[in-house]
């Protein structure tokens, strides 16, 4: 019998505080941490020893974070239940020499990030965010939300036939904001500006990363409002219900049979290749580390990956009513249809059949339904962090989600219940 769903609506007016509130992968982590805090988690650092005992635990790197709880009485071959995700965003990323500008117009230098879609950074009000490197070794978020920067459209005077021939939009030349007027543009004017908003001396940042995001607010849309727009749903909103029902696996004590983790990786959308990634050693060292603080030795850690199971959550396609064609004619995932099972039989997501059975367990015991995709043959697939986890670790995997309209766009679209769907069923797979 399936138990009463454990969260609601109350949980999609929380994502949207997230997503408000996690402009950058260093934010997100942050704020996931202070929900665990809240829950009973401590925070270990990488460099000290770690013990065996029970409870709730996180680490941070940079973008990334993983938290696992530890029942009273676990075992050193105990298996672990991993959430996996991503806390990255495409986007506009500052460049090491950020101060530029032409003709009277102050800019800001960018790179493109991942995949956008470029035309939906234009004429946006945009903020400002990331993590300062200072002299003294210590970081420090900072967070301008607040209308300072715009990539300007150019009118369609100048450009008469984009409504017929289409947008052309150059990387280096087209995408580069504005924030000011002036005709001397002075290098270190942008990191001057950023001391002086966080309260730091002129001249302590060393080091940055800084990324541009839109400061209009999610909100929910339509005649009913069962809809939410909002910006980095791709992937936030599975960092979100992770962390959500996390915190509330952990709030079972000693009755769970395995160890359930969230791993919250960076840089899924440029390749998951870096010390924060999934293609990283930080997930394998973690639940390494776990086993030998319990005492554990090479064989109950090869026990315990082999009972091992982790849910591969990201967002996937919905169909789309203004290009049905591009889906596949069978395969029509909808908003507030419940979490979609993601498969490719070229493992470009790491679902199989043993895999799909473990989510089926999951969603019959939390009373969730769900849906499956499969991309259009004649389609290019995507991929997540499902397949590079499979394989750097060797432990099953499945690819699941929820289904979202304008993936990569700086505002994206979903079902109003998804999102809680989705945290009841990861809540499930997490309890065993």
């Amino acid at each position: 019998m399936s138990e009463p769903p454990r969260f609601d609506r109350g949980h999609t007016d929380d994502l949207m505080s997230f997503l408000a509130a996690s402009p950058t992968p260093y934010h997100a982590v942050a704020n996931a941490a202070e929900r665990l805090e809240k829950a009973g988690f401590r925070q270990v650092a990488e460099t000290d020893a770690w013990d065996g005992t029970a409870g709730g635990k996180y680490l941070l790197r940079g973008g990334a974070i993983v938290a696992w709880y530890v029942p009273e009485g676990a075992e050193a071959h105990t298996p672990f239940r991993i959430v996996g995700a991503h806390t990255d965003s495409p986007n506009l990323r500052v460049k090491p020499r950020p101060d530029s500008g032409a003709h009277g117009w102050r800019q800001v230098a960018v790179e493109i990030y991942g995949g956008p879609l470029l035309n939906s950074w234009l004429d946006r009000d945009l903020g400002l965010a990331g993590r300062l490197s200072l002299r003294d070794g210590t970081t420090r978020l900072v967070d301008v939300d607040r209308p300072l920067l715009r990539v300007p459209q150019l009118a369609i005077h100048l450009d008469r036939a984009v409504n017929s021939d289409g947008l052309k939009l150059d990387k280096q030349r087209h995408m580069q904001p504005v924030w000011g007027l002036g005709e001397d543009v002075r290098d270190g004017d942008l990191i001057a500006f950023l001391e002086e908003t966080a309260g730091l001396p002129d001249g302590s940042v060393t080091g940055w990363d800084l990324m541009v995001h839109p400061v209009e607010p999610p909100a929910y849309l339509g005649r009913d409002r069962e809809l939410v727009a909002g910006p980095r749903m791709d992937n936030l909103l599975s960092v979100h219900a992770g962390t959500a029902a996390l915190a509330v696996a952990a709030g079972r004590g000693s009755g769970l049979p395995s160890i359930p983790v969230l791993a919250a990786f960076d840089h899924e959308e440029n390749g998951s290749q870096s010390d924060t990634g999934a293609d990283g050693p930080l997930l394998g060292t973690v639940l390494e580390r776990s086993v030998h603080a319990r005492g554990g030795s090479l064989e109950d850690r090869a026990r315990a990956l082999a009972g091992t199971v982790c849910l591969s959550s990201d967002t996937g396609h919905a169909v789309h009513p203004n290009y049905a064609e591009r889906h596949d004619p069978t395969h029509h995932p909808r908003v507030d249809g419940g979490p979609i099972l993601k498969v490719n039989v070229n493992n470009r997501y790491a679902t199989d059949g043993s895999g799909r059975a473990v989510f089926a367990a999951a969603c019959e015991k939390a009373g969730v339904p769900f849906q499956t995709f499969v991309s259009n043959n004649a389609m290019p697939c995507g991929t997540t962090i499902g397949p590079i986890t499979a394989a750097r670790h060797g432990i099953r995997t499945v690819d699941i989600g929820v289904a979202i309209l304008s993936m990569h766009s700086v505002r994206e679209l979903c079902g109003a219940k998804d999102p809680f769907l989705l945290a009841n069923a990861l809540t499930a797979f997490l309890e065993g």
